[in-house]
């Protein structure tokens, strides 16, 4: 069972602001405010990888992971967009399963999902197979996704009446005739048939946690979700890694919800922390992922740790389909 989710108090809070003496670990030196050229362009080549000599560990089984919190705009699709790319650029297969109604994934590499492309919709509503739906992502070699168009709003209801509507998409995933090291699924902002098809075909979860105080208060309702998913669907879910986002270094709020949240969780917590970056929220604009929009900024930097140790974890306890 996994417990249940911190709420920070306001005790703890008080406490880091009545600190005179508190400094944060994040606050910056000249060197980190004004990174040096060269040492920017060292952080490109090393996340973009043009040779291909650097390679991120691949698992012996494709690790399914679900991208889930029903909070919005907590850096879900961000998250799932460059962690994809990154491992992609480093050895990894990789498919991307966009199944947000927004399509923002979608956007976010560039892979068309106006009306009339085949998404995920015809995989979960007319069984068309996923392979006939997944499109090869433009200039990122071994990177796969099925976009979702606007028709995909509609599912939730036609689920329903659907013969094992909960299991749709763990079916057209387990019937891909290729095979991938991992398979990101990026789930809508809700608790709905939707994400419960994303939380059955996983055998893990990924939680990214805003560094903000309301961004605790819908963990239990999550929690519990999984929980229940997990005693009657599908016993092999776990939440695996928890990836905490728009982290901002200039307030002390940042690091207590951050201790808060390694405190309940533990090891799952990536020690790799997503920084509030300019560049991150810019690169969708672009069809782009940070990786490729601005591979020396921070904010790349920082997902290719995320990335890294994801891939490093999976080598040590290695999980699949068929675990």
């Amino acid at each position: 069972m996994v417990a249940d989710a911190p709420v920070a108090s306001t005790e703890s809070l008080a406490a880091v602001a009545a600190d005179p003496t508190y400094v944060s670990r994040e606050t910056p030196t000249r060197e980190e405010d004004d990174p040096p050229l060269a040492m920017e362009a060292m952080r490109a080549v090393q996340i973009l990888n043009p040779s291909g000599e650097v390679t991120m560990p691949r698992p012996d089984r494709t690790r399914v992971m679900c991208v889930a919190n029903q909070k919005g705009g907590v850096g879900k699709t961000t998250t799932t967009v460059n962690l994809a790319v990154a491992l992609a650029l480093h050895g990894n297969r990789v498919l991307v399963v966009d199944l947000d109604p927004q399509g923002n994934a979608s956007t976010g590499l560039n892979v068309p999902h106006h009306t009339g492309i085949p998404d995920v919709y015809d995989c979960l509503i007319n069984s068309v197979p996923l392979v006939e739906v997944a499109q090869a992502v433009e200039g990122i070699p071994n990177l796969w996704c099925v976009p979702a168009t606007i028709d995909l709003a509609g599912a939730e209801i036609e689920l329903v009446s659907v013969v094992a509507r909960e299991s749709r998409l763990d079916r057209a995933i387990a019937a891909y005739p290729g095979e991938f090291d991992y398979v990101f699924i990026d789930c809508p902002p809700s608790l709905g048939l939707l994400t419960v098809n994303a939380l059955v075909a996983a055998q893990e979860v990924l939680i990214p946690i805003q560094c903000e105080y309301y961004a605790l208060e819908g963990l239990n309702q999550l929690i519990n979700n999984i929980n229940l998913v997990r005693q009657h669907l599908n016993p092999k879910l776990d939440v695996s890694t928890i990836l905490l986002t728009m982290y901002d270094r200039r307030t002390r709020l940042a690091d207590a919800v951050e201790q808060d949240v390694r405190n309940h969780f533990g090891d799952k917590v990536l020690q790799a922390v997503i920084p509030r970056n300019v560049r991150v929220s810019e690169a969708p604009s672009y069809g782009q992922s940070v990786m490729t929009y601005d591979p020396g900024s921070r904010g790349a930097t920082s997902y290719f740790e995320a990335a890294q140790e994801i891939a490093e974890r999976g080598v040590k306890e290695p999980v699949g389909r068929n675990a």
